[in-house]
């Protein structure tokens, strides 16, 4: 049993971080978010004419289809009055790529809290609830570890992050876009600048709660 145990709490010490992190990005992907950016002071204007709303209103339709069951038409039929597309062929393909993407990480996600949900139940039960708060404890100072090399990313360069984080799960140059099209006019560099370092900001907050409750935990006796 003591090796199950401490094979448990290593698992949670690994792969504490995707938890966090993941959780960090799914609060961020919502219309709020959108909401709080496009209104943020010398937040930059669409220089291609969308205005605060329209921007709000095709941003949020966008985020949706990340997350709902919808095929590409989804976004292939969202149109300006005058019938125009809102996506271009270009656009459309690397979307379908992100929701895939999205989705699948948001699958192993799911499953891993419900994994963490049958050990923490199953710890109380058996008594062993100092070594889950130690690997809690670990996870935590894994995950400030890796988050402080993704902020210090972007203070030295993010447009190098940014391109080496698509060249990692894109093929290709399918995620290059003209300023003229509405996925940049949309999301901006200057947002996910912003995005980057809210999820850095949310994630050492969760962490550091693990790193030092979950070490006076593991330390009681």
């Amino acid at each position: 049993m003591n090796r199950f145990q401490n094979l448990t709490s290593w698992l949670i010490t690994i792969s504490l971080p995707y938890v966090l992190i993941m959780l960090s990005i799914r609060l961020l992907f919502n219309p709020l978010f959108l909401m709080f950016e496009y209104n943020f002071p010398n937040f930059p204007p669409d220089n291609y004419g969308f205005s605060t709303q329209e921007r709000l209103k095709w941003g949020s339709l966008s985020i949706e289809y990340m997350f709902n069951e919808g095929d590409p038409d989804f976004l292939a039929n969202l149109a300006f009055e005058n019938g125009q597309p809102i996506y271009n062929e270009r656009e459309v393909s690397h979307m379908l790529d992100v929701k895939i993407l999205v989705q699948a990480t948001l699958r192993i996600f799911y499953g891993l809290v419900i994994l963490y949900l049958a050990i923490i139940l199953w710890a109380i039960l058996r008594k062993w609830t100092q070594q889950l708060w130690a690997g809690l404890s670990r996870g935590g100072w894994l995950t400030l570890i890796l988050i402080g090399a993704v902020l210090a990313g972007v203070a030295i360069s993010f447009d190098a992050l940014f391109t080496a984080f698509h060249k990692v799960f894109f093929t290709g140059d399918t995620w290059l876009f003209y300023y003229s099209d509405t996925l940049i006019r949309l999301f901006p560099i200057r947002l996910w600048q912003d995005a980057f370092i809210l999820m850095g900001v949310f994630t050492v907050g969760m962490s550091l709660f693990f790193a030092i409750y979950g070490k006076k935990q593991s330390l009681k006796t």
